[in-house]
């Protein structure tokens, strides 16, 4: 059951990893949290992966969480009569919404709302940003434009508009479907793309109802400048660095990546660090040096969790990519200077609550004390995630009678998660706290843990008793712990 680690590990499904075998394997070599990706495949086969990994769950006697990633709106250019066209910097060319067949001169962008947000100076990147251009003149229905970096332009390549917000929903109706069916299916977290605004994490929470945690993928500009107020409506937040290193400079994401990941430690939300992080091991067992070094480097910033994408989902090194995933964040949390940057990032000065107070305290004394284990009695997250927050330098056991609480719990830094039965009393808690820390072997019947839950009990938010418990004494109490 237990990860000798803190960092978790998110593998996204597809083709290479999506029979019983491969993803009991991906679990049993690290993977913590599953992704369906619903921008490729079918309902049925993101059904049939579901379905694999709640068999696979149910093997392990471990939750493993479950995240739908939508697809968002896709800004595409239509097609080309005579094929692939090569622009030349200097050269002009247009953009409009006519549906005839492009040319070296023009082709279709059949995206109206794009030219209604568009202003002269304006900036439009072509084939994943290969291509810029830049627009002279505007109306409506057409982009006049220069190309600044000249590139190959073919049918339906992908359009970015980084200098502008886009009069865009971002739920299109695919994903207001996928969402429906995710939510249906019983997956865990909803990955939002395309997020500009609150407004739009807001939509999809009154559309999932509850049934499902909201994550918004940081992938827009427009999303780094208001990512104080879609942190603050957000359950999660992904940093999804390959559209942001399209739509800004390649040299300003990783300051902003740290910047995203602090910010959400602060606020006790859990952060994937995503994209490209060993990506050479689509085609090779080996990584590079270069890649290790970006996923050890995420793991200092003090990151929840880091993502495999098509390393997963379409590599020919599924597993060996999930494990060195997974070497990497035990390498790193060995390391003593690993402990120093997280203990120095920490950040008191927003603990304003009595919940953060006792988390805190929590940490205090689990490092001034031989206390073996910290266990966090939840029926929202919210204990465990201050608990988190203060990355404490003993196990985190999360500890909930709600099953899909306990599924989310797995994208926490930390956190160790175990069902328990419904609870009347904080005696009860402290009971089942004692036994899951030695049945899991996080303590000995010698040891002291600590127990922190709310009273009344079962009341989510109301975090405010702590009390350092001897696993013998409570091992040996007339409590039943079932």
């Amino acid at each position: 059951m237990r990860r000798h680690r803190n960092v978790k590990i998110v593998a996204t499904l597809g083709p290479a990893s999506s029979d019983i075998g491969v993803i009991r394997a991906l679990f049993h070599a690290g993977a913590d949290v599953f992704r369906l990706n619903m921008s490729h495949g079918t309902q049925a086969e993101q059904k049939a992966r579901y379905d694999i990994i709640r068999a696979v769950e149910a093997e392990a006697g471990r939750p493993i969480g479950i995240l739908a990633d939508l697809q968002g709106p896709k800004l595409r250019v239509g097609v080309f009569a005579a094929g692939p066209h090569e622009l030349a910097a200097g050269e002009r060319f247009r953009f409009d919404l006519d549906p005839a067949a492009g040319d070296g001169q023009r082709v279709q962008l059949p995206h109206p709302e794009i030219f209604a947000a568009l202003e002269p100076g304006a900036r439009l990147m072509v084939n994943d940003g290969k291509i810029h251009l830049r627009v002279e003149s505007c109306g409506t229905g057409f982009a006049d434009c220069v190309v600044t970096t000249g590139g190959i332009i073919s049918d339906r390549k992908g359009v970015n508009v980084p200098d502008v917000v886009l009069p865009l929903a971002a739920l299109s109706d695919k994903d207001r479907a996928d969402l429906e069916f995710a939510c249906a299916l019983g997956v865990d977290w909803l990955a939002l793309s395309f997020v500009q605004r609150p407004e739009d994490v807001d939509e999809a929470r009154a559309l999932a109802r509850g049934r499902a945690a909201i994550l918004s993928k940081i992938e827009k500009p427009a999303a780094v400048e208001r990512f104080a107020d879609i942190l603050a409506v957000s359950d999660g937040i992904m940093v999804a660095r390959g559209d942001l290193g399209v739509e800004l400079p390649v040299h300003s994401v990783p300051p902003i990546q740290k910047r995203l990941v602090r910010a959400c430690r602060h606020s006790a939300k859990p952060v994937i660090v995503a994209t490209q992080m060993l990506e050479s091991m689509i085609e090779s067992p080996m990584p590079t040096r270069a890649e290790v070094s970006d996923v050890a480097t995420a793991i200092y910033e003090g990151a929840d969790a880091v993502m495999l994408s098509a390393e997963s989902a379409a590599g020919r090194y599924p597993v060996e990519a999930v494990a060195t995933m997974d070497s990497v964040a035990r390498s790193v949390e060995s390391d003593p200077v690993y402990r120093e940057v997280i203990d120095s990032s920490r950040n008191i000065a927003n603990r304003s609550t009595v919940a953060d107070s006792i988390a805190l305290a929590g940490r205090e004394i689990a490092e001034t004390t031989d206390v073996a284990a910290i266990c966090a009695y939840t029926q929202s997250s919210m204990t465990v995630r201050l608990v988190a927050r203060e990355r404490p330098r003993v196990p985190i056991i999360a500890m909930t009678s709600e099953p899909q609480v306990l599924r989310q719990m797995c994208l926490i830094w930390g956190a160790h998660c175990v069902l328990t039965p419904v609870l009347e009393r904080f005696k009860q808690a402290v009971v089942n706290a004692a036994h899951a820390a030695v049945e899991f072997d996080f303590a000995d019947a010698r040891q002291k843990i600590i127990v922190m839950a709310g009273v009344p009990f079962n009341t989510a938010g109301s975090t405010n008793i702590l009390r350092v418990a001897s696993c013998d004494e409570q091992l040996l109490s007339r409590t039943d712990p079932e």
